[in-house]
């Protein structure tokens, strides 16, 4: 009955003082992992993995929070690419890092358990504040970054995502976002945009973030006005956001999707330049399993064919399947930015064509709380709208995670927590209305 009280208060609009007052339930319902079966898929490929075997849904025990915590009722989360790491326990177990992280302090111990929480998006509303914490109350409405840094490491200072200690919550630490509840520090927490319900505020956050780190940021390729950006899987969670960062900052987006529907979802975001891997059948791989040149120089002809010259930076993510051609396809001095390798991690490429034409490789991971803070800003402006394309209910989360495991979807995939339905949470429908139905739902329309 206390979580109904807790969903009731939130969508009644309650005072700071009525969510101080409500009982926080003993336990809670969450998507979890079990230590136990870890080697569940032992002896299995990759897409024989299934999610909907190891995600478990089901109540565990609510932990206590530390002085720097939050305690938040979670609307809506949404589904990561390392959701479904985390759920077939490749390339590692996600189970050594709780371990690695008890070692820290006391507090860090409560990580250290026989399941794992998994999630690291969420969108909701602040129960409890430890007590120092300063910025944030019950009853904040919010969105969670998923930078999980301990700011008493000097490491952590200047780029927190240097920090020796830096870990993506709800991954690499437990009590993630795909519940009703979870605990979140309080420099993970950002304004919800208020134009938008909880499932759209909860998909931004991971992906959103990344995408500017890798683009706009000092941090990443510094992305200027007329450049040419290659961008692979465009209308993915990483690279929907990404071109309508092209776009916004008077770039020249190319995106690389793998079907007619994907390209036309891509012309309603401003992208005219699109190639059709599919249909233009790259083979960057031989069967001996060595590289292919000659298909590196017929795709840098269809990019050429489209926009006149070479790409300025190549938005990079998809790995050993593409990093070849990216590093080849890229112009004299320009650079590729990477923040992933969803098709594999041992990635190949010919030196001579880096080293020789000064080209640059720049390392991207997630991104810091300055950066993720600018990127939910522009999401709060209605500059940069959410790439919402399914939503499913919490107690089918292996399917959603399943889904996006086998490359099932578009954009991102939401997931509705305590937020009995979708649509809820708008509390800036005039802003909704200036910005438009059709740009705020491109990726659930047709």
């Amino acid at each position: 009955m206390s979580m109904d009280k807790i969903r009731e208060a939130i969508l009644n609009g309650a005072s700071s003082e009525v969510f101080s007052s409500l009982e926080i339930p003993k336990t809670y319902r969450a998507a979890h992992i079990k230590a136990n079966e870890q080697e569940m898929f032992k002896g299995l490929s990759s897409n024989e993995k299934d999610p909907r075997k190891s995600i478990h849904v089901g109540e565990v025990p609510t932990p206590e929070i530390a002085p720097d915590e939050v305690l938040m009722a979670v609307m809506a989360s949404s589904i990561n690419f390392n959701t479904v790491w985390s759920s077939i326990f490749e390339p590692v177990s996600s189970f050594g890092a709780l371990t690695r992280l008890a070692k820290e302090s006391e507090w860090a111990k409560r990580h250290d358990l026989d399941y794992q929480v998994i999630g690291s998006d969420a969108s909701g509303v602040v129960l409890r504040v430890g007590s120092a914490v300063r910025n944030w109350k019950p009853g904040d409405r919010v969105t969670v970054h998923c930078n999980h840094v301990d700011d008493q490491d000097q490491s952590a200072h200047d780029d927190a995502m240097l920090a020796g200690n830096q870990r993506i919550w709800g991954y690499e630490t437990n009590f993630g976002g795909l519940a009703d509840l979870a605990v979140v520090r309080a420099n993970q927490l950002m304004p919800k945009p208020e134009h938008l319900t909880w499932e759209e505020a909860a998909v931004n956050a991971l992906c959103n973030s990344t995408s500017y780190r890798m683009l706009v940021s000092k941090n990443g390729a510094r992305m200027k006005q007329g450049d040419v950006v290659l961008i692979w899987g465009a209308t993915g969670g990483i690279g929907a956001y990404a071109v309508q960062y092209v776009v916004n900052g008077g770039g020249i987006p190319v995106g690389v999707v793998s079907s007619p529907d994907k390209a036309d979802i891509l012309r309603k975001l401003g992208c005219e330049a699109i190639i059709d891997r599919k249909a233009a059948n790259y083979q960057f791989w031989n069967d001996n399993g060595t590289q292919n040149e000659s298909e590196w120089r017929r795709l840098g002809k269809d990019i050429r064919g489209l926009v006149g010259e070479d790409p300025d930076i190549v938005f990079e993510h998809p790995g050993r399947s593409t990093f070849g051609a990216s590093m080849y396809v890229v112009k004299r001095g320009g650079t590729v930015v990477t923040c992933a390798a969803t098709s594999g991690f041992m990635l190949e490429f010919d030196n001579r064509h880096f080293w020789m034409r000064l080209k640059r490789l720049i390392g991207s991971h997630f991104a810091n709380y300055r950066e993720a803070w600018e990127a939910n800003r522009l999401i709060a402006k209605g500059m940069i709208h959410p790439v919402l394309s399914q939503v499913f209910d919490l107690a089918n989360v292996g399917e959603a995670t399943y889904q996006v495991h086998h490359n099932m979807h578009e954009g991102k995939i939401g997931v509705l927590c305590l937020a009995p339905s979708e649509g809820l949470g708008i509390d800036d429908p005039e802003t909704r209305a200036r910005i438009g139905e059709d740009k705020l739902t491109v990726f659930r329309r047709g």
